[in-house]
């Protein structure tokens, strides 16, 4: 697949390879970091972001685009719904079959409430399954919940919600137990000791993996114990709107289902958004590595609602999407390849940049080497990155290792003709992950009563930067908090008359500002058929 230009570059990497061996790169000082973060991450760039002017957050800003979905007619705007003929009447309404949802709906039946999931794709076609380098938990002798908190606030640049942090990093050890009882196949010694690895800005070796397909394999065991518990699902029905009663309290949703057209009414004690993320709106014309239907929907509802947010313009891009092959492009190159040794180089075959910064310095790092200081390298298709030297892993951990402990990515390439064994891949930044959302408690809580958000639609956990391996811990922590407290609330609930008086108040307000256009949200599904521009 590499082109004779391409293979005359990969000469330099593996000339320099050898005085790089057993030589660390220095880490970059706090006053390095704060200079690359200023001058090349995309958070920075002001033009990109818009203030809201509607809303609980009036003011802020947030990325272009998904203030333009916020600042959109409802899908119900033309509708004439009788919201008494009620289709689902339960307790606990879990919207989304990631993760967070499957985790929510499994701690919610388990307290005995009656539980519907409805998901806008296939039951766990989420970024939960394309997460693959691991999974954090303090769980060793070397390690502690205390010293995983300074980690996770470090990350995000001290800016987290100190009471998220610690519920997070307080139950993760015990969220390794349930899963590994559960069944799910995590990376072991021969005397059953679970293998763990360092990510990006962690301290400590707390990265528990099933090869590098983590997520798929905890999604695996999750959809399986929600189906044979017995758990209503509905698949290709997303909620479209949250339905308040006449208390301003939540009481369920309206769904759309994708296959008949149908709108449903889902009345609900208890609502627990866990949607995901924004990846395919393409904040800045980004590449990303999220599924299909990651397109904010929970944000966006939820917003409307009522629900604050927090951190809303803080975007995660991932330091290694795919630059070359075209065909996966933006697809991720797992953390974990760095965590084993694989080190960034750029066209001269130089490490520039360490290769477990945190993941907003390393991908400014690589953004700063191809943009600025234009020691990039042009891939055959035209897009330019800089090279990950994945066969370095096996000179440090011998042969094999990439087969054993990267098996997926080792696949991916090789179905275009890269060997990652023996020939360096071309990687660039790519949109990966909503670190903010809407603002919830340690329970899950949002400030609308009887509404929780688990997962990456939520805000507050991570800050301004997310750690690698705390987004599917999150899901989980969150996910079963989320479900425990909405079954335990559910007991205490009446939903009053059902009323979608707060949509009618969102047009109003638009019409006040003069919106206008054909902009439907939630968005529910991207469209590739037109520019960036229509797209918003």
């Amino acid at each position: 697949m590499y082109t004779p230009r391409i293979r005359e570059l990969i000469k330099k990497v593996e000339e320099t390879r050898p005085q790089r061996v057993g030589i660390p790169f220095p880490r970059m000082s706090p006053e390095e970091k704060k200079e690359v973060l200023k001058e090349c991450y995309p958070d920075y760039k002001e033009n990109e972001f818009k203030k809201l002017r509607l809303g609980p957050n009036k003011g802020e800003k947030v990325p272009v685009e998904l203030a333009n979905i916020i600042e959109s007619k409802s899908r119900l705007q033309n509708l004439d719904m009788d919201l008494k003929k009620v289709d689902y009447d339960v307790d606990v309404l879990v919207i989304g079959g990631g993760g967070a949802g499957a985790s929510a709906a499994l701690q919610a039946h388990e307290k005995g409430a009656n539980v519907l999931l409805v998901t806008k794709l296939r039951f766990g076609d989420a970024n939960t399954i394309m997460a693959e380098g691991g999974i954090q938990a303090a769980d060793k002798e070397n390690d502690s919940p205390e010293i995983h908190y300074l980690d996770v606030l470090g990350g995000g640049h001290f800016t987290n919600k100190k009471e998220l942090v610690h519920a997070l990093v307080k139950d993760a050890p015990n969220v390794i137990k349930w899963l590994n009882d559960l069944g799910v196949m995590f990376d072991k010694e021969k005397d059953g000791t679970m293998i763990t690895t360092h990510g990006g800005g962690t301290s400590r070796k707390r990265m528990h993996a099933a090869a590098d397909y983590t997520g798929a394999e905890i999604m695996r065991v999750l959809r399986d114990e929600v189906l044979n518990r017995g758990i209503e699902v509905i698949e290709f029905s997303p909620a479209v709107e949250l339905l308040l009663d006449t208390e301003g309290k939540v009481g369920g949703a309206v769904l759309f289902n994708l296959e008949t057209e149908e709108y449903l009414i889902a009345r609900a004690k208890t609502v627990i958004i866990a949607t995901g993320g924004s990846g395919r709106l393409h904040y800045q014309g980004f590449p990303t590595s999220n599924h299909y239907g990651a397109t904010a929907d929970g944000l966006v509802m939820g917003y409307k609602a009522g629900a604050e947010f927090i951190f809303a313009d803080a975007i995660q891009y991932h330091p290694t999407g795919v630059a070359y092959p075209p065909q996966i492009f933006g697809a991720l190159v797992t953390e974990k390849v760095r965590s084993l040794g694989a080190t960034p180089l750029n066209i001269h075959g130089e490490q520039f940049v360490y290769h477990l910064e945190t993941r907003d310095v390393e991908s400014s790092a690589i953004i700063r080497e191809c943009t600025i200081k234009n020691n990039g390298i042009e891939s055959p298709s035209g897009m330019v990155g800089v090279w990950l030297d994945t066969p370095l892993i096996e000179i440090l951990h011998g042969e094999g290792t990439i087969e054993k402990r990267l098996p997926a990515m080792l696949r991916m390439y090789l179905k275009f003709g890269i060997d990652i064994r023996k020939e360096p891949i071309l990687v660039y930044p790519t949109l990966h992950y909503q670190n903010g959302g809407l603002l919830i408690d340690e329970y899950g809580r949002t400030n609308v009563e009887n509404l929780y958000v688990a997962g990456e639609a939520s805000g507050g956990i991570h800050g301004r930067n997310r750690l690698m391996g705390n987004s599917l811990l999150d899901i989980l922590v969150f996910g079963r908090r989320a479900g425990n407290h909405a079954a335990e609330q559910c007991k205490n609930v009446t939903v009053k008359q059902l009323t979608l008086e707060h949509v009618k108040k969102h047009h109003k307000e638009l019409d006040i500002l003069g919106v206008e256009g054909d902009n439907m949200s939630p968005m529910l599904l991207p469209h590739y058929t037109h520019g960036r521009e229509e797209d918003n």
